[in-house]
């Protein structure tokens, strides 16, 4: 009979060797544990794939579009306003019409079809001497060096193909010396479509790294 034996159990219950029986923890608790965190795995998962729907389905923030639109690795940035440039209204242009070419007669059509769209009529008659015969395309347009950036667009529009020149004239006034290659003005409604998309603003630039 071993020393642990209660007396009077008669050896029944006997405990023999240096090993005592191990106590096992109920498997109830380790699955309570392991459904709990599986639940806040859960939750985390189902909670960032909503931010995720509703920051595609809303297009993003603010900040994400700015980035987006700047481009990869780009800081989204100021574009700077340009200020827009009004041309010229035809009967603020004075036009002086001078024929180069042999066909007589062209300087005074021209120019009474240039009072008709609206510009103001100068001097009519003969090309100079240093321009007669001698403007090999359908025209010419001389002014001083202010008229490239106002009267020279708009004239510009009445006939296609003309080239330009500056003189050193003090007034505001431009020459059109009718070219050996003239056949027409351009026709009225392409000119009056020229005019209008000339005083339509050039697109702003877009911002880019």
């Amino acid at each position: 009979m071993s020393m642990l034996t209660p007396p009077g159990m008669g050896g029944k219950y006997r405990i023999t060797g240096n090993a005592y029986p191990r106590m096992r923890r109920p498997r109830r608790r380790r699955r309570i544990v392991v459904a709990a965190l599986a639940a806040v795995v859960a939750l985390g998962l189902a909670g960032w794939g909503t931010l995720q729907l509703i920051d595609v389905f809303g297009g993003g923030s603010a900040d994400s579009r700015a980035r987006t639109a700047a481009g990869p690795g780009c800081k989204p940035r100021k574009v700077p306003v340009t200020p827009v440039h009004v041309p010229l209204k035809p009967a603020q242009i004075t036009v002086n019409v001078y024929n180069a070419t042999p066909r007589a007669g062209l300087a005074k059509t021209t120019a009474d079809e240039l009072k008709k769209r609206g510009f103001a009529i100068g001097k009519v008659g003969n090309a100079p001497a240093a321009y007669d015969k001698k403007v090999p395309g359908t025209g010419m347009l001389l002014g001083a060096p202010g008229a490239r950036e106002n009267a020279f667009p708009v004239l510009g529009t009445q006939l296609k193909g003309a080239t330009l020149k500056m003189d050193a004239r003090a007034t505001a006034d431009v020459d059109l010396i009718i070219g050996t290659a003239f056949k027409a003005l351009t026709p009225p409604k392409d000119a009056t479509a020229a005019l209008t998309a000339l005083a339509k603003p050039a697109p702003a630039p877009s911002g880019k790294c």
